[in-house]
Parts: structure tokens; sequence; C-alpha cells
């Protein structure tokens, strides 16, 4: 039966092809044409852009680089001194520089009066300072009181409330008639409560007077010399002067050593023990993961309960048992015990990340395509196992790292790790707490570095997850 396709049975069809006869003409090859290809890109280059939208993680890296360069650039740059002492500013708060008072530290003969023999005790009056007050030396002197024998003298941080509140006893003069006083135990630049009270003979105690006392920060001649600040030959001249001091950015501790320059110190201690430490047992961990995991069977069940056995074991006890095998005493630098326990005891957990992940890959379709087309275990592995587990091997060691570097802090903190007067910043803390309520930035400073750096590497560690998970579309 034959079919009609005449132009009247079909007109619908004819008029609505949208293609006519030049559309099936061939293609100049010299003809231009607009093509839109989306550029190739690997694997870690999406990754990279990936971490490059996350902006908190982002930032961390630049901290990370930051205070990587304040700890092992900054000092190539200039000089520091972590261990040299300035005595004359003791627990100094940040600052920009001081000027210091030049004097001269010669004994004082003090100041003595007529004894007044009499048994009726008066108050004391005419408290005064015989000269200025300094850092050096605070001079006081006081009118005599009739049948006093003798005077204590009582120095507080605080005004005195009663006669059971006067503060810490300095001393008592020496003499019966002697009305004056010298105070140069360990002064600062605050302020201080002067209290003399008289005694008689029969041990009874008058009235106290109070003065208050703001020394300046003064620097004695001798020291001055020695310090290189003057010179010998102005010796006379210098006297009474004002010279600058050397600056403390971030103050001093309580030993008079630059915490700035501690903080660069500590920081090579502290992130040396906190990246290498990990850059170790994560690497064991990957090769023995990877070696169990891709083995299988029985090999891998008796890899992973040695894995799970080491989990188990406290690990400061472990500290501990390294530093009495190594002859570490108390009061030493831990450093060496510390990085072999945290290697030691630290592998396990990467180990069976890497096995669960090397795990997977075995029963992946592209690892069963390169088995039939008889690629070696080499390559294997080497082409196709450990650079699919790179990003979570990647991921662990962000993690790993702020656990070290938390780890060496509460070591040092409680005398197990880095020992004075090698700096940490877990010594420096452990340092500063003693002092925290007086001086707080002794504590503060290398805290907040500690804080830092974790955050950090805790929320670089956050965004590498994200970027380098490939189930993750954006």
């Amino acid at each position: 039966m034959a079919i009609n396709t005449s132009a009247h049975s079909t007109p619908h069809s004819a008029t609505s092809n949208p293609f006519t006869a030049d559309d099936f003409l061939p293609l100049n090859q010299f003809e231009k044409v607009d093509v839109i290809v989306r550029p190739s890109v690997s694997f870690w280059q999406e990754a990279w852009r990936r971490l490059r939208e996350n902006r908190r993680a982002l930032w961390s890296l630049y901290l990370i680089i930051g205070l990587l360069s304040f700890s092992f650039l900054l000092p190539l740059l200039t000089t520091f001194d972590a261990t040299g002492q300035d005595l004359t500013q003791i627990s100094q708060a940040p600052s920009w520089g001081r000027k210091s008072l030049v004097v001269d530290t010669l004994p004082w003969q003090g100041r003595f009066a007529e004894h007044l023999a009499t048994e009726e005790l008066q108050a004391v009056t005419g408290l005064e300072l015989a000269d200025q007050a300094h850092t050096e030396s605070v001079r006081l002197t006081w009118q005599p009181v009739n049948g006093a024998i003798g005077y204590y003298v009582f120095r507080h941080l605080l005004m005195p409330s009663g006669v059971t509140d006067l503060g810490l006893p300095l001393g008592e003069t020496e003499r019966a008639n002697q009305v004056s006083f010298e105070d140069r135990l360990k002064l600062q630049s605050i302020a201080y409560y002067y209290s003399i009270q008289p005694y008689n003979r029969q041990g009874d105690l008058g009235d106290y007077a109070t003065i208050k006392v703001t020394p300046r920060h003064a620097t004695s001649i001798e020291s001055a010399i020695s310090r290189g600040l003057i010179d010998a030959s102005e010796k006379q001249t210098a006297l009474a002067s004002e010279i600058e001091l050397k600056q403390h950015l971030m103050g001093t501790d309580y030993l008079g050593r630059d915490i700035l320059a501690r903080l660069i110190y500590g920081g090579q201690t502290s992130l040396l023990i906190g990246i290498v430490a990990p850059l170790i047992f994560v690497l064991i961990g990957v090769l023995y993961g990877g070696f169990a995991g891709y083995m299988g069977g029985r090999v891998d069940e008796v890899m992973m309960r040695f894995a799970d056995f080491v989990i188990a074991l406290p690990f400061l006890l472990f500290m501990i048992l390294f530093r009495v095998a190594m002859g570490i005493g108390p009061g030493e630098s831990g450093v060496t015990p510390m990085l072999i326990a945290l290697v030691a005891l630290g592998w396990p957990a990467a180990a069976r990340l890497v096995r669960g992940q090397v795990l997977q890959l075995r029963e992946q379709a592209f690892v069963e395509a390169a088995q039939l087309m008889g690629a070696s275990s080499y390559y294997l592995i080497w082409r196709h196992m450990l650079p699919n587990v790179m990003g979570v091997v990647l991921v662990s060691l962000t993690f790993s790292i702020p656990t070290a570097i938390f780890t060496e802090a509460f070591l040092s903190f409680i005398g197990m790790g880095v020992a004075p007067p090698t700096p940490s910043w877990g010594a420096m803390c452990n340092d500063g707490v003693k002092s925290f309520l007086s001086h707080p930035h002794e504590l503060l400073f290398p805290a907040a570095l500690i804080s830092l750096t974790v955050l950090a590497f805790n929320l670089l560690g956050d965004g590498l997850r994200d970027a380098l998970d490939v189930k993750i579309k954006n």
C-alpha cells in the first residue's frame, strides 16, 4: 500500500519545521564558532578555591602564618634578649618607654633629736619626706614624741584602717633619739602608705601617723654606668638627671625579663613541639593505617588490635616514665621525653582514620579496574590510595597540632614540660599565674597567644574538611 506524502495531505508539518536546507550545509573550517567550555581544574585547585571562599579558614591561615613569622622570622630581623634581666623594671606594665631619675645610693645618716624622757606617750607629728622619694629609697622624718624610746615603721599598699592594719613591718629605729627612717626594700612606682608608731619602756604603743608616698622610678648611678646608659666621665653631672630606659612593649616579668622577647622565643619552643610531633605521628599513622587497610584480613586485625592497645595507655604516666628513664629530674626541661611521648602515643588516631579510608577505596570501581589491568600494589598505593586519603590526612594534621600545643602548655604549666630559663608559652603562663592579681599582663599575653593558635588551627581544620569534601557542592 502506497503512502501519500503530498503537500496537500500534510500541510501543517511543512510549515512547522524550524530547519531549512542551509542548516545542514557543511561547516566552513575557517568559520569561528563561540564555544562555552568550563575551565578544567584539578581536585587541589578546586579545594583551594573552596578554602578561599571560607573567610574564617582563610583568616586563620593568615593568622598561623603571622604567628610563625612572629616566632621564627622576627628574631632574624632584630635582636631580642629573652634571658636578660633589668632589676630596676620588675613586673612593669607594657609601655613605649619611660624615664628614670639618676640618683646616688650613699648611706643616709638620718635625723636625730633630743630624747624627751616622760612617761606619757604622745601622737606622732610632723611626718614628712626628707627629700624626693624614688624607687631606690624613701626617707622619712618626724618630730620626736615625748616618752618614746623607739618607733615602729610600717608600709601598706592601702590606707590603714586601724592599729591592727598598718601593713608590712619594716623595722624600728636603731636609737632612742632617731626620728628618721630609710626604706630601700623592693620599691616600685606605686602608692605606698607609711605609718610611724612610737613605743615606751613599758612596751606601750602610741598613736600612729600615716603618710602617702608615690616614689619616682630611679636608677643608681652605678647601675646606669654598668648598663651603658651614661658614660663614666659624666658621673657627677648625671646625678639628678633623667635617662631613657629600654622599651618593653609588653612589659617585664617578675625577674625583670622582657615579655615580648620571651614570647617570641617561647613561640619557637611551643610551635616547634606542636608542629613537629604531629607531623611525625601523623606520618607514622598514615603508613601504619594504610598498610593495615590495604592488606586486610588477619594482618589488619592484628595491627589494629595493637593500635587499640596503644590508645588505652595513659599519656601522663608514660611521660613520667620517659623522664625517669632519661634521667631528667624535677625542675629540668623535659622537651625530649615530651616529644617521644606525643609521637609514641599519638599515631593510632591517624592510623585508624587512614585505615578506614583505605578500606573504602579498595571497594571502589576505579581500583578494581586498575587491578584488572594488571596494576601493581606499588602503583595502586601511590597512584590511587595515597592521593585520595591526603585530604583526610591534612584535616587530621590540622586538628592534631592544636592538641599538641595545648598538651605542651599544660605540661609546662604543671612543671613537667619546658623548664626555666628556656621560655615557652605554657611555662610563661605558669609563672604569670602566681602574680595575676597584681600584674595580669604576665599571664594574659602568653595565654592569648596559646588561645589564638589553638583557635586558628581548629578553624583551619574545619575549612580544610569542607574544602576537601567532594560531596559538598558550592
